[in-house]
């Protein structure tokens, strides 16, 4: 598909000095809500200890956003497969089976909107840009330079842990994007997309487009970006609105364009949301997930002994 390359680089030096505005914005002094009715004052002076309403360690080691993913794989699992989260998997596959069911005629719908609209078209093309990891990306680089600049812990941390859960969510999602392999929708041969599950790789190498459609990582990297800033700037009531309609957007886009059906889209925000959850309020490195795992919960984590190498499997009960 073609792609104004003109549009992408202005759109991106806009967004990119957006942010870093708004970082420079939220190192003044702003008030914020407490529990109990108090205000108390955000300054560039307290930003390194104030972040998500609880103080954390600071400042991050640059690698954290590195040597955390395993951890967050660890905590997403506990988090996700235990008993008290069946009625969750249940809503997410019936929206997902609907949407199914809906998928070929709200393309088709979408994809004569586009082509028939030069506005649609152009907005299209700008928002589904926004999803593909290279803004969320320069926005992370947008805090760090701020954060090195000013001093400001707060701001460091809020680009380690978006690249955190960017690839920390990033790599689940190309996980099961290489199990599921469904089709685009711009090349489907079939209402619907086929789905050709654990499909041949080498083909899925040369033919991505072709297997890669379920889930979307446009959404999930938009979502997890929105998470992380919001959590650590809770002062700006306006982020996840703001945020959640970006999101919206890059959904609509990528409906139109052709990359996504609407039903790869509720997994890629349960993920997005998730591991920006999970990255934005790291679990203190004293502390074991395994000891503090609730009744229901199923934990994974790795195993060595002297039989070899595997997985562990538990049911806190």
């Amino acid at each position: 598909m073609h792609r104004s390359g003109h549009h992408h680089r202005t759109f991106y030096r806009l967004f990119v000095l957006s942010f870093l505005l708004l970082a420079a914005r939220t190192g003044e002094a702003q008030p914020v809500e407490r529990s109990g009715g108090e205000a108390a004052a955000v300054s560039t002076a307290r930003s390194d200890t104030i972040c998500t309403g609880i103080e954390q360690e600071a400042p991050l080691e640059w690698y954290t956003m590195i040597s955390n993913i395993p951890g967050d794989w660890v905590r997403y699992s506990q988090a996700t497969f235990r008993t008290t989260e069946i009625p969750a998997f249940i809503g997410m596959t019936g929206l997902t089976v609907a949407l199914v069911m809906t998928d070929d005629e709200t393309w088709r719908m979408s994809d004569r909107w586009y082509k028939s609209s030069p506005v649609v078209k152009s907005w299209s093309d700008i928002f589904e840009y926004m999803g593909d990891g290279r803004p969320q990306f320069g926005l992370a680089g947008a805090f760090a330079v701020y954060g090195f600049v000013a001093g400001d812990h707060r701001a460091l941390r809020t680009a380690s842990q978006t690249v955190e859960a960017i690839l920390a969510c990033g790599t689940v999602v190309q996980v099961l994007k290489h199990m599921t392999g469904r089709q685009s929708p711009f090349l489907s041969t079939r209402p619907g997309g086929v789905w050709d599950l654990f499909p041949n790789q080498i083909e899925y190498s040369k033919h991505v487009a072709k297997f890669d459609a379920y889930p979307s990582g446009h959404i999930a990297t938009a979502m997890t970006t929105v998470t992380v800033i919001a959590e650590n700037y809770p002062e700006c009531t306006w982020m996840k609105p703001v945020g959640y309609t970006i999101c919206a957007l890059i959904g609509i886009s990528m409906g139109n364009t052709g990359i996504h059906w609407y039903s790869d889209y509720p997994l890629g925000l349960a993920l997005g949301y998730s591991f920006g959850m999970l990255a934005a309020h790291p679990m203190n490195s004293q502390s074991s997930a395994v000891s503090k795992s609730e009744p229901g919960g199923i934990t994974v984590a790795p195993m060595i002994n002297s039989e070899g190498v595997g997985l562990m499997f538990g049911v806190a009960l």
